[in-house]
Parts: structure tokens; sequence; C-alpha cells
């Protein structure tokens, strides 16, 4: 049993291994090894993170391809989700608040499980993050375009994706400018979208259950049986990512002690009333199976059957927000995993760069937004979604299997200050359900998956594998 904390600011090297040398570059813009990111997020900050990121997709793109696949039941599913997600949350709090360094999830998978495992779900993260960041660039181009025709200018779904690429370029520039700016537009989103939806969701739940309205002609519950609502919640999983990215941030946040399983369990339970309410309600505007034929954008038609055209453009106004939101909040936690990796030696060390100007990893930025935007420019929204959800539900997997390992070592240095309640039982089911939910997933997004998993089990075997960041424990 070991009394000295896990490296923090780089690996424990075992051997000569030349590439894991930690170095010290200073110029006029840039540090590496000795610099740290800033505390400048509050819990305000951490909720805008967690829920500007999840309150996206969920309400504003998955509504019509939820409901054609299961029907009214996808409420069911999104509530799984909730329930899932919330089964790794309080993991996750106790692991950040023990460990509040940025990485999140790689970070607590590799002190508690070892390098081989963090190298896996560090890297695998990294392109977690890409996927569904490119997933909400493409749900920000179709709702681009859906504005613009609201107010009389028809461009069509050609410039879908050129519009993803050119904002999803600007969210980059924008992130390397500092991450209090990319905070402030976070906050400022998210206290518009909630007033929006809030307002929107408690007239068309008044509507649909008959008190200012007609009420909806009632619909089976789960037309299609119980599978669909799993392999349903295996898709729409993509939309509770955001609570694991406030710990990918946890080294920028004020009191993190306090603040990070706020954050983290609020945003959960905030979002999962949102969208299990945004279901009822647009599945008692049109059958499940009109819904789906809207496809990404079926909410706007659900505002305006509820509100006509101001109801309509409420929600494309609504959709441009929540999907900037998630992808901006996305590119922020994409470039600190890779921030967090190449910290530890498992990428060479220039991509742990922090601007002197701005105090942002602007290299690990530039790694982030490149491989977003060519994922961007398939325009593949399922996979894309799912692929993100299956690299993510194996690192919330190995989080909870690195609590039990934690906990059951008890190292000197694991003082959290959050304690899971109704611990082994909260890690141990968030475990399996996580693993048991990739299961239903289409095997093209399985696929890639593991394929993305072998290369960066590969990497480390070429790069990395002299490195040991597990600690004493």
């Amino acid at each position: 049993m070991g009394g000295e904390p896990p490296p923090a600011d780089g690996a424990n090297i075992e051997g000569e291994s030349p590439q894991a040398e930690p170095t010290l570059e200073t110029d006029e813009a840039t540090i590496t090894d000795d610099a740290e990111l800033e505390r400048t997020l509050g819990l305000s900050g951490g909720l805008a993170i967690g829920i500007g990121t999840m309150i996206g997709a969920g309400i504003f793109v998955f509504p019509g391809l939820a409901a054609g696949r299961a029907g009214p039941a996808a409420a069911a599913s999104f509530a799984i989700g909730a329930v899932v997600a919330l089964l790794v949350a309080l993991p996750a709090s106790e692991l950040a608040t023990a460990m509040p360094k940025s990485g999140g999830g790689y970070y607590f998978i590799s002190r508690g499980l070892g390098t081989l495992a963090g190298a896996v779900v560090g890297l695998s993260l990294w392109f977690g993050l890409v996927f569904a960041t490119a997933f909400y660039l493409v749900g920000f181009g179709y709702y681009a375009v859906d504005t613009l025709a609201e107010l009389g200018i028809a461009v069509g779904e050609g410039l879908v994706i050129p519009i993803a690429l050119l904002f999803g370029a600007g969210f980059t520039i924008l992130n390397v400018t500092g991450t209090e700016n990319a905070a402030k537009l976070q906050n400022g989103i998210v206290a518009l979208l909630l007033s929006i939806l809030v307002a929107f969701l408690g007239y068309g739940g008044l509507d649909a259950v008959g008190l200012i309205g007609d009420p909806a002609t009632p619909e089976q519950f789960a037309p299609f049986g119980p599978v669909p609502v799993l392999t349903t919640a295996a898709l729409v999983f993509t939309s509770y990512l955001g609570f694991a990215q406030v710990a990918t941030v946890a080294g920028e946040m004020k009191d993190p002690g306090r603040n990070l399983p706020l954050a983290m369990v609020g945003s959960v339970l905030v979002v999962g009333v949102f969208y299990v309410v945004t279901i009822f309600v647009a599945t008692s505007a049109f059958g499940s199976e009109q819904l789906s034929q809207f496809g990404e954008t079926a909410m706007v038609e659900v505002g305006r059957h509820y509100l006509g055209a101001a109801g309509a453009f409420a929600i494309v106004f609504g959709g441009l927000l929540a999907t900037m939101s998630s992808a901006n909040a996305s590119v922020l936690s994409t470039s600190r995993a890779i921030y967090a990796v190449s910290r530890d030696a498992l990428l060479p060390k220039r991509a742990s760069r922090i601007n002197l100007r701005y105090g942002t990893p602007h290299v690990a930025l530039g790694l982030a937004g490149g491989p977003i935007l060519v994922l961007t420019a398939t325009g593949e929204v399922e996979l894309l979604a799912e692929v993100a959800s299956f690299l993510h539900l194996i690192m919330y997997g190995l989080i909870c299997v690195a609590l039990i390992a934690l906990r059951r070592n008890e190292p000197d240095w694991y003082d959290p200050d959050f304690r899971v309640p109704g611990y082994p039982v909260v890690p141990v089911l968030g475990a399996i359900c996580s693993f048991a939910l990739i299961g239903f997933m289409q095997p093209a997004s399985q696929i890639v998956g593991v394929a993305i998993m072998l290369m960066t089990a590969g990497w480390y075997a070429y790069y990395a594998r002299d490195v040991n960041l597990k600690g004493e424990l």
C-alpha cells in the first residue's frame, strides 16, 4: 500500500523511453509540463457544460428517430439512459473529488486500473468525444438551415454540412481564446435555452393532456415490443454524455469537492426530466410513425402543431442554441482529454502545451478540431451517435470498476470529499448496465468501436508500454 498520490503532472516512467521523458519548453506563447490550467469554472459553469451538452441531441435531434424505433415507449428509452447515467455519475463524482484533474474518466481509470486500461480509455475517449461533437455539429447544421427557412430564406439541405464545418472551426477557435470565454457563451446559451423549453413544454404538456385543447388520441405505448426500447436506449445514450464531460474539466473547477458531484448528478436529473416530457409532448402531437417521417428536425413540426409559426420558430431557434451548446462544450472536453493523456506521456508532450496568452491547451484543441471536422463532413447522424455512445459506455463501465478497485485497496492518497451511497451496489450495477447497453447497438457501430479500441491498444504497445500510471496502490 503506498503513501504517495498518483502522478498528476506526468507519468512514472520505467526504463529509458526517450519519447516519454518530461520536457520544459518556453517561448513567448507556450509552456508545457509545469503549467496548470486555471480554476475558473464554478457550479453554474459545471452545470452549464453538463446540461448544455446533453440538452441538445435528446430534445432536438432524437425524438423523430427514437419514435420511429420504439413508438411512445421512446420515453422509457430516455428514462433507461438516465438511470444508467446516474449509476455512473455517482461513482464518477466520488473519483472526481479524489482526483480533480483534467481528463475525467481517463484519469480515474489509469490511476485505478493501470496504464493499459488508461491508455485505451484515454485515447478512445478522444475519439468518442470527436464522434459525439461531429454528431452535434451535423444537428446544428440541420437547425441552421431550418432557421433560415423559417425566416423565408430557403437554402436547401446542401448547406447543412458546410454550415456545420464552419461553426465547428469557429468553436475550436473560441476555445483557444480562453475557457472563461467558452464558459460565458455556454452559460448564456443554456439559460436562454432552458427558458424556451420550460415555456414550450409547459404549454405542450397541458395541451397533450387536454387541459387547454383537445386531448390526444391514445397510442399503444410499445407498439414494437420491449427490445426496440433497449436498442433505442443504446442509440439515444449519446444524449447523456455531458455529465462525464464535466469531469474532463475537473482541473478547472473551483471547490471541486462540492461542485463536481452537484454538477454531474444535477445535470443528469434535470436533463432526464426534460427528455421524458419532450417525448410525451412530441408523440401526443403526432403519432410516432408520422413523427419519425420528420427526421432530425421533427420537433420543429411539433412546435408548429402547438403554437403555429411562432412555435416552429421557437423550436428552430432553441435547436440552434442547443446543438451549438453541445458542440461548444464537446470541443472543450475533447481537448482536455487529449491534454490529459499527453501530460501522462501516452501522446507526445507537444500535445499538452498551454498557450500563455490564453491559458488554454491550443495544440490539444487543434488535435480535437481537425478530426471533428473530418467526421462532420460524413453527415452520418446515427452512426456518429452510436459510436460515441459505445466508446463512452466502455469508459463508464470501467469507471465503476476503478472505483471498486480503489475502495478495495484504499491507498493513502485516496481521500474523496464525496462517497457513493449504496456502495458496492451502485458501481456494480453501473458497470453491468453500461456494458449490457452496448449489446443492443447496431453491428456497424460495434465494429467501429472495437476497431478504435484495438487501434488505441496498438498505439500503447508501440509508444507507451514503458509508462506506469497506476502509482503505489
